[in-house]
């Protein structure tokens, strides 16, 4: 089998920024003419081995960062964009949607952003009831898909914020009681901590300096919690500096990412990266121990085992998502070319969705994507309760999966056979190519279809070649 080849022209130009390095500078230092840097920043050359190897040796890097997933999440937004019935003309070939990602990523993003835009205008013309007679009716951004993609991009790992809490968690001591130091934090800063048997699972008053957090909840959720409001009383200026840096469109999207921020401090700082890395590779990634271990819940430990890409010390590429009852998404990210609808459910042969029927148990799962790409698939329900009898019972299912080549190193692999059969699953019914799909809900739109009106199989249709 050829090995593919590597385009990284945009990649190398921002090295090289960062770096702050002239071609000619950049060029010698890996050792190549300026002509052939030239080529290879504008893709006109894959990179050399040689080059990868240089960049390893003379600066450190770490050569993953060449082959990050920012393009393939690109293309497969793209694809799922131009799967909207408003593009009547010929989808552009998936080869053009590569180079497109590949050599203008702000172009990508710019139509990503207005389509983006014709959806919410769509959405809100067609609620005339909300719309007709109202001033603010106009086409406004989402502050919650806004800050959705800056993680996204972001591959949902946050440098500066990450090693500010592993510093904290480091200077707990080898015990990592990262409670008591930040319990010891706030009492020096003035603030009052109560645990009480309130509704609320945390309200801060900050007049009375005073912070109380619910009895009731989980003691997972009340560490994470107390983490919470740590991070925004002692590291606002990490937190607005990052902020800045992002340049949010609406102080909504600000708001909400701020809130986003904090909680992605408290993550880290419960479960900080070195010592967590650590730990999950000798636990072969077992989510029950590693909660044990960290004193975080199994949705804490999941999310967070998908956030691990820090350069030079990254772990398994997960993905990891989380779906309510109705099957809606509400948490998503990938460190893989696994892909998540940005509207609407996951693909209904997930076994996402049936865990449900299995109330804390793990189910596993081998699937196999429309592009061949082939993955280990684990899902458990978990369960928020109320802490009281009248109180509701939040449901979620949660999927945490990375590809099978990585399967050795998950203990949810052992009696597995890696031979067996690939349920075959898609991104959404509405661009997978899958013509045989027995769960398919509508047709893909990417692709003509032949109706028979004699003749009826599992679909009312036949998707032609």
């Amino acid at each position: 089998m050829a090995t593919q080849k590597l385009y990284a022209g945009v990649k190398l130009r921002e090295i090289r920024g960062r770096l702050a390095l002239t071609q000619k500078s950049f060029a010698d230092k890996l050792g190549v003419s300026l002509p052939y840097l030239n080529q290879m920043e504008n893709n006109h050359r894959p990179v050399s081995a040689a080059v990868v190897l240089a960049l390893a040796q003379e600066f450190g890097l770490d050569v993953t960062e060449l082959t990050v997933g920012e393009s393939e999440r690109l293309v497969s937004d793209m694809r799922e964009a131009l799967a909207d019935p408003v593009f009547t003309a010929a989808t552009p070939p998936l080869a053009d949607l590569r180079l497109a990602a590949s050599n203008a990523p702000a172009l990508a993003r710019a139509f990503l952003d207005l389509h983006r835009a014709y959806r919410q205008n769509h959405e809100r013309l067609a609620s005339l009831d909300e719309a007709l007679g109202r001033e603010d009716a106009g086409l406004k951004p989402s502050p919650w898909e806004e800050v959705r993609d800056f993680f996204h991009y972001c591959d949902n790992y946050i440098d500066a914020v990450d090693r500010a809490a592993e510093h904290f968690a480091t200077s707990a001591g080898p015990k990592r009681d990262v409670i008591r130091l930040a319990e010891d934090l706030l009492h020096r800063q003035g603030v009052a901590l109560h645990y009480d048997d309130t509704p609320a699972i945390r309200r801060y008053d900050p007049a009375a300096r005073r912070l109380v957090i619910s009895a009731r909840a989980q003691d997972a959720t009340r560490r994470f919690q107390l983490l919470y409001q740590l991070a925004l009383l002692t590291q606002n200026d990490l937190l607005e500096a990052t902020l800045d840096f992002a340049r949010f469109s609406t102080p909504e999207a600000r708001d909400i990412a701020k809130i986003g921020l904090a909680n992605y401090f408290a993550g880290a700082a419960l479960l900080p990266y070195r010592a967590f890395l650590e730990a999950a590779r000798e636990t072969r990634h077992d989510l029950e121990r590693l909660a044990d271990l960290f004193g975080a819940s199994i949705e804490q430990v999941a999310h967070r085992l998908s956030t691990l890409q820090r350069p030079g010390a990254k772990g398994i590429p997960f993905f990891f998502v989380r779906v309510d009852q109705a099957g809606t998404i509400t948490k998503r990210h990938s460190a893989t070319r696994l892909q998540f609808a940005r509207f609407g459910g996951a693909c209904p042969l997930w076994n996402v969705h049936q865990a449900f029927e299995t109330p804390g148990k793990f189910l596993r799962q081998f699937v196999e994507t429309p592009d061949g790409v082939r993955y280990l698939c684990l899902a458990r329900e978990v369960s928020k309760p109320g802490g009281a009898f009248l109180a509701p019972v939040r449901r979620y299912a949660i999927g945490l999966g990375c590809e099978v080549r990585h399967a050795s190193e998950m203990v949810y692999a052992d009696g597995l056979d890696p031979r067996g059969r690939f349920e075959p699953i898609g991104i959404s019914c509405r661009i997978c190519e899958r013509a045989t799909c027995h769960q398919r809900s509508v047709p893909p739109l990417e692709r003509r279809l032949k109706v028979n009106p004699d003749s009826r199989d599992l679909l009312p249709y036949e998707i032609a070649e």
